[in-house]
């Protein structure tokens, strides 16, 4: 999908049959992170992605989620919490919660035609990723979460889970933080001395990670990050 594509669904709203989610941010044609809103008792379908990586935050509410084809397979999540699916893995996300589910998607490259459907009670299983009337522009007065600008220092809150855009040129502040802190990468990486990147856009790890990472690599120019955490 090429970027002009890619661009055609920033600033709008996707209506779902399990509720609603729009992008709020992407970087270049590489990474787009998407806010999830699942409505209670409602699931998406059971699907993957053949060629891109997914990487899923909650920030609120409960999540019931299938990694693979049988049931059994089937995982409780409270938030905030994370996951990452590798490519051509089928997965699923159900909200057990009284209120909305709220979850960030994080999909590398972006491609939003790269879906195969195995099941979907909504009768989806060999229609695209959702077209037309499906799709309008976002309300300006709509509160939405955005984080385009890196310049501007924002926090947002989802009941009590905090979401913060950060920079950080080395490790110093991110080791710090406590352990069950989650990072989401959004730009820059983690490299060795020959530039080989350990961590890149859509990666999404914890505080103890980062600790073991700076022991060896290092952070190449700056590294533009989602911190979320429970305070």
């Amino acid at each position: 999908m090429n970027k002009k594509k890619n661009a055609y669904y920033d600033n709008r709203i996707v209506f779902k049959p399990w509720g609603h989610e729009y992008v709020v941010y992407r970087y270049k044609n590489i990474l787009s992170v998407t806010l999830l809103n699942i409505n209670p008792t409602k699931s998406t379908s059971l699907h993957c992605h053949p060629t891109k990586k997914t990487g899923f935050v909650l920030l609120d509410g409960k999540a019931l989620i299938q990694l693979g084809l049988w049931k059994s397979e089937r995982k409780i999540y409270k938030s905030p919490s994370k996951l990452m699916i590798r490519t051509g893995l089928f997965h699923s996300i159900k909200c057990i919660s009284k209120k909305p589910l709220l979850a960030l998607e994080f999909e590398t490259p972006i491609n939003k035609n790269d879906l195969v459907r195995f099941n979907d009670k909504y009768g989806r299983e060999k229609k695209p990723y959702e077209q037309g009337k499906k799709i309008s522009n976002l309300t300006k007065n709509k509160n939405i979460l955005k984080l385009h600008k890196f310049k501007e220092k924002k926090e947002y809150l989802f009941g009590k889970t905090t979401v913060k855009l950060e920079i950080h040129k080395n490790f110093k502040k991110l080791v710090a933080e406590k352990n069950n802190t989650i990072f989401a990468v959004l730009n820059g990486s983690v490299c060795n001395k020959k530039k080989q990147k350990i961590l890149s856009p859509g990666d999404i790890i914890r505080t103890g990670t980062f600790k073991k990472l700076a022991q060896v690599f290092k952070i190449d120019k700056k590294l533009a990050v989602l911190k979320i955490n429970n305070e």
